[in-house]
């Protein structure tokens, strides 16, 4: 059990540059007491003890704005900054390294008994406000951008962000999510998003903006070949597409 607190106050440590001594992570951290509230009402949940894990699940959601029913599997070093807000379903599980901001839900889609929640595979990163809906995997080392409402799998080692949320980059390498979350803190990004982070959506505008300018540069060409060889060819005026594209970078 030690060794378990020890892992906890560790994992702050490496996840939160404003965690000052321990001491500061085991009095004030909200993330760090509903972890060991949950693993009191898990406990109890396994051994039968129902309402007895509902309602030390309901103290916990109390004291510290995080609700994680008791019956969710959390696996180790599992980091909840700030916190408030936080909701995790009955089914949902959670592998080892993941991390979770405020305003996070692991929610479900359905009324029906039965696995509801989602999956989180290891060292996943799911930022703030983020919803994370219904029965489905969210793989190893997969990064969840703030605000994000994801309703399908996503592949281990990339990035989504939007709603519905869309792959960032689906070439990425995945092979290099097989990271050691405590061991290379590389992988993190806070709120599972970066300053640089492009816009799948203006991306997929920008490309067919491109192709459009392509395909008018080709017509130029073609009137001004019709033009040469003595055959009239009538040109309309056309609107600028200059100042369309569409920026997600400053």
């Amino acid at each position: 059990m030690l060794a378990r607190l020890k892992e906890d106050i560790n994992c702050v440590f490496a996840r939160d540059p404003a965690a000052q001594s321990a001491f500061e992570v085991i009095t004030t951290y909200p993330g760090f007491h509903a972890v060991l509230i949950h693993r009191c009402s898990h406990w109890l949940w396994l051994r039968g003890f129902r309402w007895a894990g509902r309602y030390v699940s309901f103290l916990g959601r109390w004291l510290t704005g995080i609700e994680i029913h008791p019956g969710a599997q959390i696996g180790r070093r599992f980091f909840i900054d700030h916190g408030m807000g936080v909701v995790i379903g009955e089914t949902a599980v959670i592998g080892d390294d993941c991390t979770l901001y405020h305003g996070v839900t692991l929610g479900g889609t359905s009324w029906n008994k039965g696995k509801r929640h989602p999956t989180l595979g290891n060292g996943v990163v799911i930022g703030a406000g983020a919803k994370v809906l219904g029965p489905i995997e969210v793989g190893d080392g997969a990064r969840v951008g703030s605000n994000s409402v994801v309703v399908k799998s996503v592949p281990m080692g990339v990035t989504v962000v939007g709603i519905p949320a869309h792959i960032v980059d689906p070439k990425a390498k995945q092979e290099k999510a097989r990271r050691d979350a405590m061991a290379q803190k590389m992988g993190f990004d806070a709120y599972g998003a970066t300053g640089d982070m492009p816009d799948p959506i203006a991306n997929a505008i920008n490309l067919m903006l491109d192709h459009i300018h392509q395909l008018d540069k080709q017509i130029a060409d073609m009137q001004q070949v019709l033009n040469d060889a003595d055959i009239n060819c009538h040109r309309q005026a056309m609107s600028a597409l200059d100042d369309c594209e569409i920026k997600d970078k400053q």
